[in-house]
């Protein structure tokens, strides 16, 4: 399906749904207990360079290291949000069309430099997965995720490599890969896909999103054109001191196994979920996060809320309604605590069945 409807917030995202308020956030998709303490360290030290400018050198070099690709296909930004704008303004972009559901970030940055935007959307009965087919030939740029936020569906690596074509900029978020054990699927590191560029984040796995730090994987062209549209010294020096902290063999062992730990623990939610004939999950799910449908869910969420836990709401993402709602993966006591809110939520909603 193609189309050019705007009835969705772009701009909402889960911090909002916990901001100014105690609860339980299973709405922002960060791993609880981050940033480690060795992480905070090394940030902490690098605040004795601060009269210094920047220098991305190192963090670019290191990340060039981890990715096995030359320095010149790295660009190092504040967060994958500034890639996104980047690419949005810095790009001679005519037909972009972004794949959703999925993180609304890039078509509002597309919007906002002046971009006429086409959506693919994915279909529940097809599982949320890719049709490369419903994606137009003449698009000359399109923006994937992959995993999926918020349906947490993996494509594979070749339906998404599938989609270049010559004059083509294909966009890969994968800001949620180092969440998927092996990250299998990952096109990161990739030279042989024509327009590829992908994108990466480190605010989920190691707690950064107040530092913002994230980075660009692309031809050397595509990586020059965006950093000319970059303000000098755009990275700060924790945040380089933070890229290159988790480029090392450590942090990369030590991210492997939060992911191996995350697919246990989404495991054990999405079998309590399963017990609720109330709830329909995307049982593909891959990432830190589930995507569940169950009716009146706005209002089930406002239940949550009384109950003391937050969840993200379904209806700013192109593709769904109100009847969905994100829930991120948590320790397994975390969970048991939110499946029973869920049974409570539940009946105050008037959903329950039994």
């Amino acid at each position: 399906m193609y189309t050019h409807s705007d009835v969705h917030d772009l701009r909402h995202h889960g911090d909002a749904e916990v901001r100014d308020e105690k609860l339980i956030d299973l709405a922002v998709n960060v791993r609880t207990n981050t940033p480690p303490d060795w992480l905070r360290e090394r940030i902490a030290d690098s605040l004795l360079g601060l009269a210094a400018y920047p220098d991305g050198r190192a963090a670019r070099a290191a990340v060039a290291e981890r990715h096995n690709l030359p320095a010149d296909r790295v660009l190092l930004t504040a967060g994958a949000a500034e890639a996104f704008v980047l690419l949005a303004r810095a790009l001679p972009v005519r037909r972009p069309v972004v794949v959703h559901p999925q993180f609304t970030e890039p078509e509002a940055a597309l919007r906002d430099a002046g971009h006429d935007v086409g959506r693919v959307l994915l279909r529940e009965a097809d599982g949320f997965r890719l049709d490369p087919a419903a994606v137009p030939e003449d698009a000359d740029l399109v923006v994937i995720g992959n995993p999926t936020n918020p349906t947490s569906v993996l494509h594979p690596a070749e339906t998404i490599a599938s989609l270049a074509r010559p004059g083509r900029t294909l966009v890969v978020d994968e800001a949620f890969m180092d969440a998927v054990p092996g990250e299998r699927e990952s096109l990161a590191g990739r030279t042989d896909v024509p327009g590829l560029v992908v994108l990466r984040s480190l605010t989920k796995t190691w707690g950064l999103a107040g530092l913002r730090i994230g980075y660009v994987l692309a031809h050397p062209e595509t990586v020059a054109a965006l950093g000319h549209a970059q303000p000098l010294w755009p990275v700060s020096t924790p945040a380089l001191v933070a890229a290159e902290a988790c480029m090392t063999r450590a942090a990369l062992a030590e991210a492997e196994h939060a992911a191996h730990r995350i697919a246990v623990e989404r495991t054990h939610l999405l079998a309590g979920l399963a017990e609720f004939d109330e709830v329909r999950v995307v049982a593909a799910a891959e990432g830190s996060f589930v995507l569940i449908r169950v009716d009146r869910a706005d209002v089930v969420r406002d239940r949550l809320r009384d109950l003391g836990f937050a969840a993200r709401r379904g209806d700013t993402f192109p593709g769904l309604d109100r009847n969905w709602l994100r829930l991120a993966v948590r320790d397994r006591a975390t969970t048991n605590r939110f499946l029973q809110a869920l049974d409570q939520a539940l009946v105050m909603a008037g959903c329950a069945t039994g």
